[in-house]
């Protein structure tokens, strides 16, 4: 869809550059970069989940190897919320340099304090509040309350020699929230009045008509679910969904039921957004897991993870029947999430598991369990038409969505060359009113794997891939160096291949006959006679299995 452009021109002085890390054309690791006079501000450090084609990855950050070698540059980050992709990146970047300046809002920093620990960092955070005003030279920062499915949500102001910038990071304008804070138009109404040189804004929802539904909708389905279900509620949703547990925590007491948190994550932010008030827990309602065995089954409420499908959470492994809750007839299991793009098989897959345990499984596709968090089209015309940017920069969303977004700002009078849409690693200068896309620099995947951070390529993923779909064959074989004859082996095994060893007896000889015509035309070297086995047993295993599995040869010469 994009071309490929040349590497950036030197930035000039007083421009502003914004360069976006990632969050373009998928849905997580959002992350950018702020650079004017030779000073970096980060706006969000947050992951992507891996896909079911990128086996063993554990987590896909931004790409931070732009930053490596500009380290002392950064004068900042702001979080913009608490969601991980948003915060999730952060302990990593931190293991680049520890002391960045961290700026956010009280339950942002608690939540990421809390997974700093885990990472054994100490961070520099510094809270922050709808109205406040902070210099971070040569930025000036102004923080604006914006509304979204998670309390304490930040858009964010930067103002430079360069020009203003307003970045929204995720939002919606629902009029009756639960925690009663609404997203500051007069705020956007004010910066409009003074002149917005370049908007970038939420772009999840573009696509869709009219406006968010209300969050308090949410509550009466969630309680009439729970009235009506004779065994266990299991409710599954984001472990960061302040709003949603508050929800289940009330229908619960209204039942009178208890309810358990599930799972580590869910279990660490509800006990950080209680201590800090943004959770109302009622007394009692709230047991420990493990108490929770002996209450009957029609008296307790179960909350975790697990409602993207991901295979080593709670609600996953419910499905495959392997957790200490088993569901089955008679018990509600709800997940109270949307669908992030991408996720859509293993959700089904999940949602299946728990129906073929006669489970009655409740989502957003049979009832009315979840709102999102992101602005929808009529929200977003109502922005462009109050701030009136000179310029238009749609972030977070894939392509389908951040194209809507753009042609929802066109809409609104902006003329079409005002309004940029790119992809992770474009460059966009603003100097003198105007934004322009400038050039490239190298952006890709960053993979955690374990430990190991970085390391994993695009290459290892389609071996693993391969590994998967194919298999793998290895061959040992002890030859005459002089004669090219086998003196041990050909030895076959086989992994991930559906076939017995024995099949392969057919090849052995082949492999021999090869071996030896090598070595008639002088061919001696251990390497070149694996190259030999491989182009052997590949070719017979393609045209009589059709299958290219990894193929592994071992030779030793004797």
């Amino acid at each position: 869809m994009f071309e490929t452009l040349p590497a950036p021109p030197k930035l000039k002085s007083g421009h502003l550059r914004i360069i976006p890390l990632g969050g373009l054309g998928e849905i997580g690791r959002n992350m950018t970069v702020f650079e004017i006079d030779g000073k970096l501000l980060i706006v969000d450090c947050g992951v992507l989940f891996p896909e079911e084609h990128q086996p063993g990855v554990d987590l896909i950050l931004p790409d931070l190897n732009y930053l490596q070698d500009r380290l002392d540059d950064i004068v900042g980050l702001v979080l913009t919320h608490g969601h991980e992709d948003h915060i999730g990146g952060v302990p990593f970047l931190l293991r680049m340099r520890e002391d960045i300046p961290i700026f956010g809002s009280q339950l942002t920093l608690a939540f990421l304090d809390a997974k700093l620990k885990e990472h054994r960092i100490l961070g520099n955070s510094k809270i922050v509040r709808e109205g406040d005003s902070q210099q971070v030279k040569p930025f000036n920062l102004e923080f604006i309350a914006v509304n979204h499915s998670i309390p304490d949500a930040l858009a964010v102001v930067i103002r430079t020699a360069a020009g203003t910038v307003l970045h929204t990071g995720d939002f919606k304008m629902d009029q009756l929230p639960l925690d009663n804070r609404l997203t500051d138009l007069a705020a956007f109404a004010k910066l409009g009045a003074e002149g917005l040189d370049l908007f970038m804004v939420d772009s999840t929802n573009a696509d869709v008509p009219g406006f968010t539904p209300l969050e308090k909708d949410i509550g009466p389905v969630i309680d009439e679910v729970i009235s009506r279900t004779r065994g266990k509620v299991v409710i599954a949703s984001f472990s960061s969904h302040v709003h949603r547990v508050q929800q289940v925590l009330n229908s619960a007491v209204a039942h009178n039921r208890k309810v358990a948190l599930v799972g580590r994550s869910m279990v660490r932010n509800m006990q950080v957004a209680a201590e800090l008030e943004y959770l109302k827990v009622p007394d009692s309602v709230l047991i420990d897991f493990k108490d929770a065995q002996s209450i009957p089954e029609n008296k307790i409420v179960y909350m975790c993870t697990g409602s993207q499908g991901e295979p080593m959470a709670v609600l996953s492994k419910m499905a495959n029947d392997e957790h200490e809750i088993a569901v089955g007839e008679g018990d509600t299991v709800i997940l109270a999430s949307s669908l992030i793009p991408g996720n859509e098989n293993a959700v089904y897959r999940v949602i299946d598991g728990l129906t073929r345990l006669r489970a009655n499984v409740v989502h957003k596709g049979n009832a009315k369990v979840h709102v999102s968090g992101h602005a929808a089209a009529g929200e977003l015309l109502y922005c462009y038409n109050i701030l009136k940017p000179k310029n238009v920069l749609p972030v977070h969303g894939e392509y389908r969505h951040l194209i809507a977004n753009g042609k929802l700002a066109e809409q609104t009078g902006i003329p079409t060359e005002r309004v940029s849409i790119i992809e992770d690693g474009w460059v966009v200068d603003l100097a003198e009113g105007r934004a322009e896309v400038v050039g490239q620099v190298e952006c890709g995947m960053l993979y955690v794997d374990g430990s190991t951070v970085g390391k994993i390529t695009d290459d290892d993923l389609r071996d693993r891939r391969l590994l998967a779909q194919e298999g793998f064959i290895s061959i040992f074989a002890v030859i005459d160096p002089d004669t090219g004859r086998v003196v041990v082996g050909p030895e076959i095994r086989a992994k991930a291949y559906a076939e017995d060893d024995h099949v392969f007896d057919d090849v052995k000889p082949l492999i021999e006959t090869a071996l030896a015509e090598a070595a008639q035309e002088g061919i001696r070297d251990t390497y070149a006679m694996q190259q030999v086995i491989r182009r052997t047993i590949g070719t017979w295993v393609n045209r009589n299995h059709r299958r290219r599995p990894v193929i592994i040869p071992v030779v030793i010469s004797r």
